[in-house]
């Protein structure tokens, strides 16, 4: 099954352009491997433009009342309902995202514009102190950022679009996005719904686009803020130029999370999470995945027993049937940096196949799907427990004690995420307490509520999407006090 992709334009103020000084991008369909639409890229030039009329129209998004603006979010909470099966079809034909993941999406996108929806007329500052307690009048005023630039990444774009967009729309802000090239159809179809929603134009402007694009976003003098989400070498260039100017920036980035198993958890339920987090959602292409199982001895055959039975059953194939649970990943690139790193494991011999490891033959030979991996007993010092994979594989060590366990789970440059699989209470509050991690997550807690705060320590990262701690990213806040 196929649906056509649509046409794509550049979105600045209430413009829609189809062609951009940044050239075009031959979009590849993922399936099938071959170029299914031809996406216009903005340049230096766009984002100059888009920075022209969000500035023209930032006072005015400012001084919109906040409850104008959170009925704007919650009319495009609306239509993104409304919309839920046209989402789940673009994120599948953005990168092959089966449509039960896509609908999944969808609905923790909906849910966080909803929720930062509620906070636009809930902002407060603090009355410090007043004439009687200090001789001065003293408190504390919230203003927006003015314009955030907005850089995603290719994995969920309508979740990231969700996470950032909308806090910073709550706030006050005017927003300049930059999705990624290769996943342009739901971040067109966002765009779409939120002028019909009513965010005035210049407000938000959404435009793939060149490195020098990019670039051109994170050094403009009157973008006072940059959010990005992706990996660790382009933050740090983004980091480098907003060093320079002295710009404020969030940075959500990469994970290789580990999942602590001890024997008195439910196994069955936590073998089932952990396969469905590591090969059944996005392939295994998320940054806050579980990809480091951690399995106390006493139950470590059992387990791997158990995992291989479940990812043996996951359908893997074309992301329009709905039967599939794991489609392709997002191009060639990828398929042929995954594959290299199993290969590595079979020469060094730091990892045992039990399941999977090669790329998928018959029908879906052409396309870029790999099997369904688990890798037992893995050296916690090598490449496939240290790098990211961002495939559809599950990495299996073994533990005999708590202290072998945070010892193997804290030996990693990121710190994400961390989750724990046990019913004892009290273990799980020390265990909480050990792991270098932004987040912990147990028996099946979820990484991304929009209510719970989520970023990372480390090269995973800094600053905080969701929460309170979520809209404060983008708000300033102003001391004022009267003698």
């Amino acid at each position: 099954m196929t649906f056509d992709a649509p046409a794509v334009a550049l979105h600045i103020g209430g413009d829609a352009l189809d062609a951009g000084s940044g050239g075009t991008h031959d979009h590849v369909n993922p399936i099938s491997g071959k170029v299914q639409a031809t996406i216009p890229l903005a340049g230096a030039a766009e984002i100059e433009r888009a920075v022209a009329v969000a500035d023209g129209a930032r006072e005015g998004w400012r001084r919109t009342t906040p409850e104008a603006r959170r009925d704007i979010l919650i009319r495009l909470a609306d239509l993104m309902a409304a919309n839920r099966d046209e989402f789940a079809r673009m994120a599948a034909l953005d990168g092959g995202t089966p449509l039960v993941a896509g609908e999944r999406m969808t609905d923790t996108a909906i849910g966080w514009v909803r929720y930062y929806a509620g906070w636009c007329d809930k902002l407060s500052g603090e009355l410090i102190s007043t004439f009687d307690t200090r001789g001065e009048f003293a408190y504390t005023a919230p203003e927006p950022v003015g314009i955030v630039g907005i850089i995603i990444t290719w994995n969920g774009p309508v979740i990231s679009l969700a996470m950032k967009v909308a806090p910073a729309l709550a706030a006050g802000n005017c927003v300049i996005v930059k999705p990624a090239e290769i996943t342009p159809f739901a971040p067109e179809l966002f765009m779409r719904l939120a002028r019909e929603a009513g965010v005035p134009d210049g407000v938000l402007s959404i435009m793939p686009g060149t490195a020098a694009a990019g670039e051109a976003l994170v050094r403009h003098s009157k973008v006072g803020l940059i959010t990005f989400t992706g990996g660790p070498i382009t933050a740090r260039k983004i980091m480098a130029a907003c060093a320079e100017a002295i710009k404020p920036s969030v940075m959500e980035l990469g994970g290789k999370s580990a999942s602590l198993m001890f024997p008195d958890c439910d196994i069955d339920a936590a073998c089932q999470r952990a396969i469905f987090w590591t090969i059944g959602v996005l392939s295994g292409q998320g940054c806050a995945l579980p990809t480091r199982l951690l399995v106390h001895a006493d139950i470590y055959d059992e387990v791997l027993e158990k995992l291989t039975a479940i990812a043996s059953q996951f359908k893997v194939g074309d992301p329009f049937d709905p039967g599939v649970m794991v489609g392709p990943l997002i191009n060639a690139a990828a398929v042929e940096r995954v594959m290299g790193m199993f290969d590595r494991v079979r020469e060094s011999g730091s990892g045992r196949f039990v399941l999977g490891g090669q790329r998928c033959g018959g029908t879906l030979a052409n396309g870029n799907f790999i099997e369904p991996t688990i890798i037992a007993d893995a050296d916690p010092d090598s490449e496939i427990a240290q790098v990211e994979i961002f495939g559809p594989a599950l990495v299996v060590m073994k533990f005999h004690d708590e202290d072998e366990a945070v010892a193997i789970a804290n030996n990693s440059e990121y710190g994400l995420a961390a989750y724990i699989q046990s019913n004892e209470l009290k273990r799980v509050h020390r265990l909480a307490e050990r792991l270098n991690a932004g987040g912990i997550y147990v028996n099946g807690a979820v990484q991304i509520n929009p209510h719970t705060p989520f970023g990372g320590i480390g090269i995973s990262g800094f600053g905080k999407e969701g929460g309170r701690a979520g809209i404060d990213e983008f708000l300033r806040y102003k001391t004022v006090a009267i003698a």
